[in-house]
């Protein structure tokens, strides 16, 4: 026996959530990965290239986070 919700908490549901990032830092991710995809993505002060989709993705969220874009704080190390 399966269980839905009723539209209406739906609805309630989506308007108690709120978006975790920005349309600013979603745009400033979408041109890192452009950059990182053509091969012209490079790391900080050692100027390596970029091989991981996942540290593209962390340099791009690091870069809006300086604009000061809506970007949470990174999860602390242990």
């Amino acid at each position: 026996m399966s269980y839905t919700l009723p539209f209406s908490d739906y609805i309630d549901m989506a308007t108690k959530t709120k978006r975790r990032y920005g349309k600013g830092a979603q745009k400033k991710v979408e041109k890192v990965m452009r950059e990182f995809k053509k091969g012209k993505l490079k790391m900080g002060r050692s100027g390596k290239k970029v091989k991981s989709r996942k540290q593209a993705i962390a340099i791009g969220l690091s870069e809006a986070r300086k604009e000061g874009k809506k970007v949470p704080k990174p999860k602390k190390k242990r």
